[in-house]
């Protein structure tokens, strides 16, 4: 008999597991914390302050004290927020505030850390979802589109004109000289936004399945004064515009879709002559083997539990979750029509992998 695999090799007693797992749901519940104290703005507060009491927290911060002094006990009892009993103020470290302020921003864990309470909160809809094998609309999600914006402006966004845009030397040029550009299943759309302030010659579309993903970008737009930018609700299940585009783009979205290989297929033959596609999306194996040592292997999981599996299940898709795996993509690409396919990796962000594809018929002058 095959011997179980494991990412651990610590002996296992009954004694060592339940330490173990206690662990877990301490940190859990230090993360549950951390979420609510990024979007209250605490962990900026504080790195804002000389070591201060919870009173004086609270005051900078427009917040009741008595909840601010139980959320740094919390901060305190976890490790992330030192405490000086002689005078019963708090600190932050600048070390820990390099990882969970906004101005720490593409590294600012406290935005990841808003997953947590986001997956908690679907617990009764999922446990329908294990027993009926259906899924569960964008709609059903609180706050998705939001989350998904702030994590997408770290690892997107921030990293756009510095890093990504490099990965293929000639873009920066073309995009100077005016080109057509699609980004397919858009979200929010933030990626674009900066691209049609920094591109006036260009012109960008945003495809997204939900309206009210893109609305408060469009407005933005719209007060800008951009005429280069437009978005559009469409399902891309049945995506099909010959020729249309000089590059697209897709931001950790395929594997979400109704029918991925369908969009693949539909985004080769939507591109022109000398076209790219750049897709990111989450770096690892389609091989669960091959993720035992991943960093976050399991956030990554559960979210395609919780998230990813069912809004594809319930559109009818594959499922094929968020680890669908850098093997099943460039297979899937392939089979799409790309022939030209690299995969890339960015030094800060070791959690995402960029494929640039090409459909093969030759590049633009």
């Amino acid at each position: 008999m095959n011997a179980p695999l494991s990412a651990s090799a610590t002996p296992r007693t009954p004694e060592l597991f339940g330490e173990q797992f206690a662990n877990m749901v301490n940190h859990a519940a230090i993360v549950a914390m951390a979420s609510l104290g990024h979007r209250l703005g605490l962990f900026d507060t504080l790195a804002s302050l000389p070591p201060a009491t919870s009173e004086q927290i609270a005051r900078a911060g427009g917040l009741n004290e008595r909840y601010v002094r139980e959320w740094l006990s919390v901060m305190v009892t976890g490790g992330i927020v030192d405490y000086h009993p002689v005078d019963k103020t708090f600190s932050l470290d600048p070390a820990h505030a390099a990882c969970l302020t906004r101005s720490a921003s593409p590294n600012n864990l406290a935005v990841t850390a808003r997953f947590i309470p986001l997956i908690s909160s679907m617990e009764s809809d999922l446990l329908a979802c294990f027993r009926t094998g259906e899924g569960l609309s964008y709609s059903a999600y609180p706050c998705f589109h939001e989350v998904m914006a702030e994590d997408s402006h770290q690892t997107v966004v921030s990293a756009l004109f510095d890093h990504i845009l490099p990965l293929v030397p000639e873009l920066r040029e073309r995009l100077n000289q005016g080109i057509s550009v699609l980004d397919a299943g858009c979200g929010r759309g933030l990626a674009l936004l900066a691209l049609a302030q920094a591109f006036p010659k260009s012109r960008f579309t945003g495809f997204d399945l939900c309206e009210e993903a893109f609305a408060p970008t469009r407005e933005r737009a719209r007060s800008l004064g951009l005429s280069n930018l437009t978005f559009e609700p469409r399902d891309l299940r049945d995506f099909r515009q010959p020729a249309a585009y000089d590059l697209i783009t897709s931001f950790d979205a395929v594997h979400d879709q109704a029918d991925p290989a369908a969009l693949l297929k539909g985004i080769c033959g939507a591109l022109r002559p000398g076209g790219i596609y750049l897709m990111q999306d989450i770096a690892g194996s389609s091989f669960l083997e091959n993720n035992l040592e991943h960093p976050l292997g399991p956030l990554l999981y559960t979210i395609s539990c919780a998230h990813c599996t069912p809004v594809s299940l319930a559109q009818g898709g594959p499922g094929l979750g968020t680890l669908w795996g850098e093997e099943k993509a460039e297979q899937m690409l392939r089979q799409a029509g790309f022939r030209d396919i690299t995969s890339q990796r960015l030094e800060h962000d070791p959690f995402n992998v960029y494929f640039i594809a090409r459909n093969g018929e030759g590049r633009s002058s």
